[in-house]
């Protein structure tokens, strides 16, 4: 048995030294300082690397962070809710979001045009833009038969300082089985558009199957969390040989989002001996602290 270390700062620490010195401690410091060890772990190892997105990622701030794992491509398939794409290409398109109260009077926030996200803020407003430019580009999107590739050519019309252009420039595909469930697609209801989400699935079935090691980050559960694990189960490498999940769901629900990892295990979606941590946090506290640490490892 390793002894408890306790924590001690000083000035000009970098954050994998804080974090490596968490390591050292116990409960949800050392959680922390092993969910970067598998993210190290599976960057190296070069295998294929899944993250799943859900929560109001984009409001929140974490849009930078997101950006950053796709630039350095730590990540080689993303697949979110239609809300968080919905909330990206509202801010490549200008739109912004704002600090707010949890506790503000929402009936004035109504009043006023504003919608809330616990303590976030955004003005109805924003969904002017977003359908001038769906409709700017509309012939193009009708070309699109899936889901897939509907947000490749969104995202060959923007920058890279958005997800959807950034995963667009590095070849990453997206897929967003609950697209559908968005301010995004509200907009393209009634365009025209003839999407086929079946052909989504199998796209994404064929491509998990090929694939050879495996490894998962889960932003959140939901939607996202069980498209991926759901086809884990498959292949002559079935399983997944790393996995992090971050959620402060609980598990006695039985869903998916709650769910621990090691749960996978009886499924076939995660392999007997593979590397996983299951942190329950919140996502917008310790995604920071994980990233800025694995830069530094790769980094050295």
């Amino acid at each position: 048995m390793n002894k408890i270390e306790a924590i001690t700062v000083e000035e000009k620490i970098t954050v994998n030294e804080l974090v490596n010195r968490m390591g050292k401690a116990g409960m949800g410091a050392r959680k922390l300082s092993e969910a970067v060890d598998v993210v190290e772990a599976m960057v190296k190892d070069d295998c294929k690397i899944f993250l799943g997105l859900a929560g109001a990622m984009v409001p929140a701030g974490m849009k930078g962070l997101l950006i950053e794992m796709l630039k350095n491509k730590w990540v080689d398939v993303l697949v979110t809710t239609g809300a968080n794409l919905t909330h990206d290409l509202i801010e490549a398109l200008g739109g912004e979001h704002y600090q707010g109260k949890w506790n503000e009077d929402d009936r004035e926030l109504n009043e006023k045009g504003l919608d809330r996200m616990w303590d976030v803020l955004m003005s109805n407003d924003v969904y002017v833009p977003l359908e001038e430019f769906l409709d700017k580009h509309l012939a193009e999107l009708k070309k699109a038969e899936t889901i897939q590739e509907l947000l490749k050519i969104v995202g060959s019309k923007l920058n890279e300082d958005s997800i959807l252009g950034m995963a667009y420039k590095n070849n990453i595909p997206i897929y967003s089985p609950a697209f559908i469930d968005s301010g995004f697609a509200m907009i393209l209801a009634h365009k025209g558009l003839n999407i086929n989400q079946f052909k989504d699935l199998s796209s994404f079935l064929d491509m998990t199957w090929e694939f050879k090691r495996k490894g998962f980050i889960y932003l959140g559960g939901g939607v996202p969390k069980n498209f991926i694990q759901q086809s884990l189960q498959f292949g002559p490498d079935a399983g997944a040989d790393y996995g992090l999940q971050i959620t402060m769901d609980r598990v006695e629900t039985g869903g998916s989002s709650g769910a621990e990892v090691k749960e996978g295990i009886s499924w076939g979606k995660l392999k007997e001996d593979a590397q996983f941590v299951d942190l329950r946090a919140d996502v917008t506290i310790v995604l920071p602290l994980i990233i800025a640490s694995i830069k530094e490892r790769i980094k050295s």
